[in-house]
């Protein structure tokens, strides 16, 4: 069964690209666990998001994941206003195409923005994309795919391709 955590973990290794990553270099860089990353690159083998070496992504699949099928596996509802990080359309690429005076935001201590909450994937979420633009801008865009509606869906799905592929 996958966990949100997976889809976290995912991104990252799609942010390496073709560089050579280690279990522990990717734990550290998201505040996880050496022992979830290993639970949840498993699980990602198991459901063919990563290939048997656990080293390289299934961009079609995770893409074809990401599209059809992550906004009814991990649904979301904006919350109540709070203090936090910009995500979906309020954040880089899509706030470059969309205008809107709803903000969404991961709740975090040291975030500048006002929005309504969007639960991160994982707690350690807002600290891990202000580390990394590439993280930043794939878990925005994933999360347009969970709380956007059609034209914010549309963009996103435009801009994973982009990065992803």
């Amino acid at each position: 069964m996958m966990s949100p955590v997976d889809i976290v973990i995912l991104l990252k290794i799609t942010c390496y690209g073709d560089e050579v990553w280690k279990q522990s270099t990717l734990a550290d860089s998201l505040g996880i666990s050496q022992s979830e990353v290993s639970k949840s690159l498993r699980r990602s083998k198991f459901a063919g998001l990563l290939d048997p070496s656990g080293k390289n992504i299934m961009k079609s699949a995770l893409f074809e994941f990401l599209q059809y099928g992550f906004r009814y596996v991990f649904p979301i509802k904006p919350g109540p206003i709070v203090r936090g990080v910009p995500t979906s359309h309020s954040a880089k690429p899509l706030s470059e195409y969309i205008e809107s005076t709803e903000a969404y935001v991961w709740p975090y201590v040291k975030g500048s923005v006002r929005g309504h909450s969007i639960i991160p994937l994982y707690p350690s979420v807002p600290e891990a994309a202000l580390k990394d633009v590439k993280l930043y801008e794939l878990l925005a865009l994933s999360d347009a795919l969970r709380v956007g509606r059609t034209r914010e869906r549309n963009l996103a799905i435009e801009e994973l391709n982009k990065r992803i592929f």
